[in-house]
């Protein structure tokens, strides 16, 4: 039999926007069984509540995704936005309600407004995160389901931000961009972006940073080494799928010039570009990066700068899904995607997607 939740989830930012922070309570028949908090760098306080939304819809799901969850919060915006009834208007809150319901099955997800004071295990939680400057997932109930204890142990996750490079003359004009000659440098806007990622990433605490060695990622990374005082360490695992003939190519250029290649290729991973690299080879080697990374760094907060298809790879290979999942993902310049690594067991878990919140 399925079981139930009750949720209740809130976030807080201090600055609005500011430091930002959230925390989740799971209750089980009358019983807390999981506090869930984080920072989450500069964000506002909206944000902030989404996350920790999503953070406990995450973990439920991971306990069982038929369960059915009572989801309770302080913030009306989150309550009416997800219970369908106020228009999302915002692309941020649009791009938080998809995560939240890609979480769990929003059929099994229902939402009630309460008052603040109700909520105060949660808001104390999201300020425990803040003070902290950390995050934690504590155990209070011992559960028999394996993944319930793996994902919400207190074994300390290796923490990996996926930071994309900034924008290059190549990014508004749709052309691929992949490990070729061309090696564009970062625009102004491009700089711009890069400043403001280093500043949400500084406040991310990390302790390792890690970046692809081609020219738009390392001018992103030395940004995030200038912010945080690390040294940048380069891995050439995490340069961008190589598009081969293609580079520097826009998608109608590649349609006219070679039809059938361009229709294989959406059709299916497994197909090179000419001269290039399939995005099932791309799967391999980031999945063998990501390993790489927790080998060397278990439980520490580790950056990575790297590229659209490379954190399109990762994301999908974190959730388990379909090859063909990849065409469905974008990644926007300068976005952060968090996911968590557990250790001892390789347990993985996307906690965000293409955040954006820092670039406003």
């Amino acid at each position: 039999m399925a079981r139930r939740f009750l949720l209740t989830a809130d976030g807080g930012s201090r600055g609005n926007p500011g430091p930002a922070g959230y925390g989740s309570v799971i209750t089980e028949n009358g019983s807390v069984i999981a506090e869930i908090y984080d920072v989450i760098g500069i964000a506002t306080n909206n944000v902030a509540e989404y996350r920790g939304l999503i953070a406990g819809l995450t973990a439920i799901n991971a306990i069982d995704p038929q369960a059915t969850i009572d989801v309770k919060m302080d913030s009306k915006l989150v309550v009416e936005q997800m219970s369908g009834r106020w228009q999302i208007k915002h692309a941020d809150m649009r791009s938080l309600a998809r995560d939240a319901r890609s979480a769990h099955s929003p059929d099994l997800v229902s939402y009630t407004w309460i008052p603040r004071d109700e909520n105060s295990h949660a808001d104390r939680l999201a300020n425990k995160a803040l003070d902290q400057e950390s995050g934690g997932r504590e155990v209070i109930s011992v559960q028999k389901n394996y993944l319930t204890e793996r994902l919400l142990s207190t074994e300390i996750a290796t923490t990996i931000f996926l930071i994309r490079h900034g924008e290059t003359p190549l990014t508004p004009l749709k052309k691929f961009s992949g490990d070729g000659p061309l090696n564009p440098e970062l625009t102004e806007m491009g700089l711009q972006q890069a400043q403001l990622v280093a500043a949400a990433v500084a406040n991310l605490n990390p302790e390792i940073v890690i970046s692809s060695p081609l020219n738009r990622t390392k001018q992103t990374a030395d940004a995030i080494s200038r912010a945080t005082g690390l040294a940048v360490n380069y891995d050439d695992a995490w340069i961008e799928c190589s598009f081969g003939i293609w580079d520097g190519m826009s998608i109608d250029e590649v349609k006219d010039t070679y039809p059938d290649d361009y229709q294989s290729w959406i059709s299916s991973t497994g197909f090179s570009p000419p001269e290039g690299e399939s995005y099932d080879e791309v799967a391999i080697r980031i999945d063998h990066a990501l390993e790489h990374i927790v080998k060397l760094y278990p439980g520490q907060r580790v950056v990575v700068v790297s590229h659209n298809g490379t954190i399109k790879s990762a994301a999908k290979i974190v959730v388990g899904a379909p090859a063909d999942s990849i065409f469905h993902i974008d990644v926007s310049p300068c976005s952060i995607t968090t996911i968590s690594i557990w250790p001892s067991d390789g347990l993985r878990a996307l906690r965000t997607l293409n955040e954006q919140a820092h670039l406003r």
